[in-house]
């Protein structure tokens, strides 16, 4: 998560050093933290480029056709963009530390969960940004998704969806999880009830302790002062970098 993040007229950084991949990312991007969670739990030697959003530069268009994070360049110049499609090329690639199931049946039903969570994104992420107030039916949507999740860690029995070890399931999942605390403040107060989801939220805490979630988690302080100045109209993407504490 280094460096500042780059905006339109800054020059376009140097090749990542021999034998690591470049991500091209925004430190306050979910789907950017997926691919970071993936790269770290497996551990694949990458560095790291910012990029503004909200301004971004030229060149990064020849990197990411649609000027979206996150995009990851191959030592060969290659790149792709999508979390999910990134996601499955690295777990492909370098079969150390597998994240997605050896049963093809369970590593397709992990990935319709992954679709289904999406809905409760679409929900989360209307509420954290502000793009008014979430009806009845999305917020029954969110809760019915949660309360699948309740089940099927229930169902498997074990500490992860991945079993004793993350897998591609809990990754792709945690960044929203990461904050939802923060719903509290800007959304629904409802949305994570202890009594409703308790194996959900102990899944939650056995995240926190993993070395490549800690690698990339942010307190709810630092994603609440984000997202005010996201509100505000001027997202401060580098107020890590410009923090004084």
């Amino acid at each position: 998560m280094n460096g500042p993040h780059l905006r339109k007229g800054s020059r376009q950084p140097p090749s990542a050093p021999k034998g690591k991949l470049r991500l091209y990312s925004n430190r306050f991007c979910p789907y950017s933290q997926r691919v970071m969670l993936v790269l770290d739990a497996k551990k694949i030697a990458y560095d790291v480029v910012n990029i503004n959003l909200y301004s971004k530069p030229d060149w990064y268009y020849d990197k990411s056709p649609f000027g979206k994070v996150p995009a990851l360049e191959l030592e060969n110049g290659e790149v792709l963009y999508e979390s999910l499609i990134i996601a499955d090329y690295l777990d492909e690639k370098y079969k150390a530390h597998q994240l997605h199931s050896h049963d093809p049946l369970q590593k397709a039903k992990d990935k319709l969960l992954i679709e289904e969570f999406n809905r409760v994104v679409n929900t989360m992420y209307k509420a954290l940004m502000g793009i008014g107030r979430p009806s009845l039916e999305e917020d029954e949507a969110v809760a019915n998704g949660l309360g699948s999740f309740e089940r099927e860690l229930g169902n498997r029995g074990t500490p992860f969806y991945g079993g004793a070890k993350p897998g591609i399931l809990d990754l792709m999942i945690w960044p929203w999880c990461e904050r939802a605390e923060i719903l509290k403040l800007f959304g629904n107060a409802n949305l994570l009830k202890k009594d409703k989801y308790r194996k959900l939220l102990e899944w939650c805490k056995r995240m926190t302790h993993e070395p490549s979630v800690k690698r990339s988690m942010m307190d709810s302080d630092t994603h609440i002062k984000y997202l005010q100045s996201y509100r505000a109209g001027r997202p401060d993407y580098d107020m890590i970098l410009n923090s004084t504490d």
